[in-house]
């Protein structure tokens, strides 16, 4: 009895210890992926500023010296003025003092970058009252926009990934994990067809200074919540039908995450993703494995069966539990 005990103790502890270290190289690559993220970033980049900076330097000189009876303190004055107000949204170029920042389409537009937590960056409160709106509007929001979007991705998910895989595991009886990861695959090109690509040649058409790539580009930092900032639509001086334009980004904002939201927990529910999560978490307990199966949600990106043993795994595959099985089938 005591060897078996010892024996069941010591198996817990080289599994956990074996996961304690899965878990420590996982850190070390994270860090060396964000180093070398850091490095590359820096070799590219910055001799481009050194020639930014150079330009700029340049043509300050340059109109110093054909503007005498200006002084560099003034043009200092100035240009901080300048580059303060368009920190707030707001520019000094004639070509932009039609385009409001705070009409109700754009105001629309920043709400929804808000509460999605894209933030571009390009426009923001100018007083004290809207900046602690702002505060107060994304405490509840945010959570309210999470919960919004788990509940519209969940009911998604029966009709676009759990029903199509169980109904052609179930008519060709193929395996389940295989139709899954074909499946998975399908829905991540549509969505950067739908998403990505066809959104990019349009913005592309119908933004001026921007080609394919920089549209490309564009669609992703959105939909990845990154939201740099450094290229937001409908802000051209010629910009027609802008206010339309503005209600059309921010639809296509909040069904392109919503499609993402989709594509991500259709992968995350694949088998495979599953078993190699299990590598790096920590193994529960029963009792901790029976409160997970009484408070699990969907989109919650690791499910119950992360924790069970292969022997349950197999009786409760992937996306078993959302299609019932008939007699006839």
């Amino acid at each position: 009895m005591l060897r078996c005990l010892s024996g069941t103790g010591c198996t817990r502890f080289l599994e956990g210890h074996k996961s304690t270290c899965y878990f420590l190289l996982l850190v070390l690559v994270y860090l060396i992926y964000l180093v070398l993220g850091a490095v590359i970033f820096s070799l590219v980049e910055l001799p481009n500023e050194d020639l930014l900076r150079q330009d700029l330097t340049t043509t300050k000189q340059q109109f110093l010296q054909d503007n005498q009876c200006l002084s560099e303190e003034r043009l200092e004055a100035f240009l901080a003025k300048a580059l303060e107000a368009s920190n707030y949204g707001v520019s000094v170029l004639n070509e932009s003092a039609t385009n409001w920042n705070w009409d109700f389409t754009s105001s629309l537009f920043f709400a929804s970058t808000v509460l999605s937590t894209t933030g571009y960056g390009h426009t923001v409160p100018l007083s004290d009252e809207g900046k602690a709106f702002c505060i107060l509007y994304s405490v509840v929001g945010i959570p309210f926009t999470l919960l919004f979007f788990t509940a519209v991705v969940q009911r998604i998910m029966v009709f676009s990934t759990r029903r199509p895989v169980a109904y052609v595991h179930r008519r060709w009886g193929l395996s389940r994990s295989m139709v899954a990861g074909v499946h998975a695959c399908l829905l991540a090109a549509i969505a950067l067809g739908c998403f990505f690509v066809i959104p990019a040649t349009v913005f592309s058409v119908l933004e001026d200074d921007w080609n394919f790539l920089e549209s490309f580009y564009f669609c992703f930092i959105s939909l990845s919540t990154i939201g740099l900032g450094d290229y937001v639509p409908g802000e051209g001086h010629n910009q027609r039908f802008r206010q339309l334009y503005k209600v059309g980004i921010t639809v296509y904002l909040i069904l392109g995450l919503i499609a993402m939201l989709v594509v991500l927990e259709t992968f995350c529910e694949l088998k495979q993703l599953k078993q190699l999560r299990k590598i790096f978490y920590i193994k529960k307990e029963k009792s901790e494995d029976c409160l997970n199966i009484l408070d699990h949600d969907h989109l919650a990106f690791s499910s119950v069966s992360d924790q069970n043993t292969p022997a349950r795994e197999s009786k409760t595959d992937l996306f078993a539990d959302s299609v019932p099985v008939t007699p006839d089938d």
